[in-house]
């Protein structure tokens, strides 16, 4: 089994759509690691908005001034892709209380699937905390500012895919 690097580090979600909360626990991963790797998957829980190409695509776009920053897309468990990946850690972001339990939940089931992944929490900035992308899509559809929410490639395209 290959070693896994503790440098790398990769930030999985569905991102429908990335938003300034993402984009702040992504730049704040690039500052801890060499390399940060996005991971862009489908979870079965969830209904997308956007396919899994066009996430990846919008995340390009608002990741590229991070060099170190990479987008990929990633088909079943995420602690699969993580150890692909040659990643040691797997990053996640916690805005509420219901979160953390979720999260929690998660990271000791990823640890017992794979006990050499471990997993970093970064606390989301107040101004993003309540900020979710399923409400977003609601904001999108109902014809609200979202301004303050997300960046101007991804408004544009939330806004032409939810009101089409």
């Amino acid at each position: 089994m290959p070693e896994l690097n503790p440098r790398i580090a990769v930030y999985t979600g569905t991102f429908d759509p990335v938003h300034h909360g993402h984009l702040d626990i992504i730049q704040r991963g690039s500052h801890l690691f060499d390399r940060l790797i996005v991971g862009v998957g489908n979870n079965p829980d969830k209904q997308t908005l956007f396919d899994i190409d066009e996430r990846v695509q919008l995340l390009q776009q608002v990741t590229g001034e991070f060099p170190n920053v990479c987008v990929e897309k990633f088909a079943g468990l995420a602690v699969r892709f993580v150890r692909g990946e040659g990643a040691r850690i797997m990053l996640r972001g916690l805005r509420t209380l219901s979160d953390m339990e979720y999260e929690f939940t998660m990271s000791l089931m990823n640890l017992s699937l794979d006990a050499e992944i471990e997993t970093v929490f970064l606390m989301a900035r107040e101004e993003y905390s309540h900020v979710s992308s399923s409400l977003l899509r609601q904001i999108a559809k109902l014809g609200g500012d979202l301004s303050r929410f997300l960046p101007v490639p991804v408004r544009a395209a939330l806004i032409q895919k939810a009101t089409a």
